[in-house]
């Protein structure tokens, strides 16, 4: 459990910023090479490849240089354990809400 904790905590704090989520979701379109990826940011290389390599400690994304190229893609295992553990406290908070609801429902029957 803590080194899915720590996995999570590497995942979420790297999503914390947009540049690297709007890099994230550029990827989950397929692998990009870093000049592709810098496309639409106005950031220099240096800045842009400071976010990839964040992304790559946290797990997030994996890159690969060939010759000259570097090919980023994204690490779909990574953002599955982030989907699930979004999804399982959506649950959480949805039967919460369920049962505060019905409390609702019953406290103004009964009055």
């Amino acid at each position: 459990m803590a080194k899915f904790s720590i996995d999570l905590d590497r995942a979420f704090s790297a999503l914390a910023d947009p540049t690297r989520r709007a890099i994230v979701a550029r990827l989950c379109e397929g692998p990009q090479s870093v000049t592709e990826l810098s496309a639409p940011f106005d950031l220099a290389l240096p800045s842009l490849l400071k976010h990839v390599h964040v992304l790559e400690q946290s797990g997030l994304v994996r890159s690969e240089k060939i010759g000259r190229v570097r090919t980023c893609k994204v690490e779909p295992q990574a953002l599955q354990a982030a989907e699930a553990w979004i999804r399982e406290h959506v649950s959480a908070w949805e039967a919460r809400l369920d049962r505060m609801e019905a409390h609702v429902e019953r406290m103004k029957t009964e009055s």
